[in-house]
Order: C-alpha cells, then structure tokens, then sequence
C-alpha cells in the first residue's frame, strides 16, 4: 500500500494501567505501531498514562505525554500537536471508549480515525447493531436480546430460560459479563453488567457452557486484502472468560471444514463491520456435538489473544 502524504501527525492512544495476566499486549502492540510509523516518516504522538511501559520510554514516540487518557487532556493534545489522525485500536477498550466519547460529543471534527472509523467501532462493540450486522451477512448467533434496565434484563432472562450468560457492552475484560443459574444470581449480575457498560446495555443469551472456543486474529487492508494471523483455541470451554483461559495457537482440534468456515466468516465479518485497516479478533464458539458454529463477538482492535 502507498504511504497516505495528506497527513503528518497521528496520535497514538495507549491503554493505560496494566494489571499482571492483562493488557501487556497493548503495551507490545503500541510500541510497534510508533515504531511502524516513525519508519514511515510520520510524527508520533503517544499518550499513556502509565509509565511503566515500553511504549513510553523516549526513544518511540517523538512526543510523549504522561497524563489521564481523558477526552479534555486528549482534546489540548490534539491542539498543542497540530493532530491530523488517531489511533485508537492499539490501546484497547479504553482507547477505543475515549475516542468514541470525544467523537459523539464533537471534540475530534477535521481529525481522522486510522484502523477503524467510528460507525465500525460502534457496530462492532454495541451488542445490538452487531447482531443486526451477523444476521444480514447470514451467521449464526445465539438466541439473544438486549436490556437497558434491571426490570428488562428479568423479562427477558425468563423468557430465555436458566442458565443465561449476561454481556456488558463497550467493556474489557469481560467485565460485567458472565452465567448465571437461577434468578438471584442473575438480578446481582445483571446489576453489574448494566453498571460495568457505559451506555448501560447488556446482551442476554442462551447457555452456551461447554461450547469449544476459537478466536482468529484477522487483518485486513484497505485494498480488502485479508489474512489470518492465527487461529486460537481456548483451553477451557464457553464460561470461562478467554482472557482466564489457557489459549493455542493454531487451534488444535479444528477439521480443516471447520477451520475454513470459520476463516471465510472471519472475513465477511470484517467487512461488514467496517474495519479498513488494521487487526481484529473474531470469537467463535461450537458445539462438540452437533458442529453448529455460532459468532460470539468481534473487536474491532487487537485483543489479549493477539
């Protein structure tokens, strides 16, 4: 691909604290977009607010800010640095959250996104619009819905019968997120999950426990060249959050049928979604008995498996 000359400045947005098993590959995957980038001949900016990253020593960015990943400290960055584009996918879901706010309240007009633009960010993250988008390409999703107080949440948890898993959106590490048996439990985890989202949505979905669990980490360019980095399979079934799973790569106990249903899936998922440029983790979950193969999420930004 050409080297893009209509802009000189990009701000690269970091993922913040890092706690132990979680989030060092931001760190990783931010040091080698600076990097990437100052080959290329572009100005750096990289905003992180923690130090005790790679990303941050001097020699990656050509100007490193130390600060709250906030939308006001972000917004006088912009301004002091003459920013023409940002890149939030390599900070995940608080790189993402940050950019998303300052774009819904018009703090980033004239600033472009690289890797994904906004309507890809919010239809891949918003459980409801991602749902829409997985049934127009035609994949199987697990029966679902979304609820936007307790008192739905309850409904609709009764309608789809015990056990239910409960998804926060616009959250990371599955935070909010997890199965509940009985009606207590699920009012308690419900709660969470409708506090954890920023725009207080959760997705409320059959029992998928004991389900085998592939992601694929995908990329695609702006030409629609796309590849698989690789697959993964997570060790534990569907229950057990990916980020606390032991993961393989490549994916052990995948038939090539499978595995290629699963990469051509990948693909259109990208390209409904919207991502131009950049990597992106698919998550897949099928039945050991049956084969049926359903879509669990995507993120439209590099992700713990990554």
């Amino acid at each position: 691909m050409p080297k893009r000359t209509d802009i000189n400045t990009i701000l690269l947005i970091g993922s913040g604290p890092i706690v132990i098993g979680q989030a060092c590959e931001f760190d990783y995957s931010g040091t080698q977009a600076a990097k990437t980038l100052k080959e290329l001949g572009y100005r750096v900016v990289l905003i992180n607010s923690n130090p005790a990253t790679i990303m941050t020593d001097p020699e990656f960015a050509d100007r490193t800010y130390i600060e709250p990943i906030t939308p006001e400290i972000i917004s006088k960055i912009i301004k002091a640095e003459n920013v023409d584009a940002i890149l939030p996918t390599m900070g995940g879901q608080t790189a993402l959250n940050v950019a998303m706010d300052m774009n819904d309240a018009g703090m980033l007009d004239g600033i472009e996104f690289l890797g994904a633009n906004p309507a890809a960010i919010k239809k891949g993250e918003d459980r409801h619009l991602f749902n829409e988008a997985m049934i127009k390409i035609g994949m199987d999703l697990p029966k679902s819905a979304n609820a936007y107080n307790l008192e739905e949440a309850l409904t609709l948890a009764k309608e789809i019968g015990f056990p239910v898993i409960s998804r926060a959106s616009f959250t990371m590490a599955g935070g909010g997120s997890g199965v509940a048996y009985n009606i207590d439990e699920f009012k308690k985890l419900a709660q969470e999950g409708l506090d954890a989202s920023p725009i207080s949505e959760i997705e409320i979905m059959e029992s998928l426990l004991g389900w085998k669990e592939y992601e694929m980490e995908v990329i695609r360019d702006k030409a629609d060249n796309c590849i698989i980095v690789c697959s993964i399979e997570n060790f534990d079934p569907m229950g057990t959050h990916t980020g606390d799973s032991i993961t393989i790569a490549p994916a052990l106990t995948l038939t090539d049928k499978e595995y290629q249903n699963m990469r051509d899936a990948s693909f259109k998922i990208l390209r409904e979604i919207g991502v131009d440029t950049g990597g992106s983790n698919v998550q897949f979950s099928i039945n050991p008995d049956t084969g049926r193969m359903i879509v669990i999420e995507m993120n439209p930004r590099v992700s713990r498996s990554s």
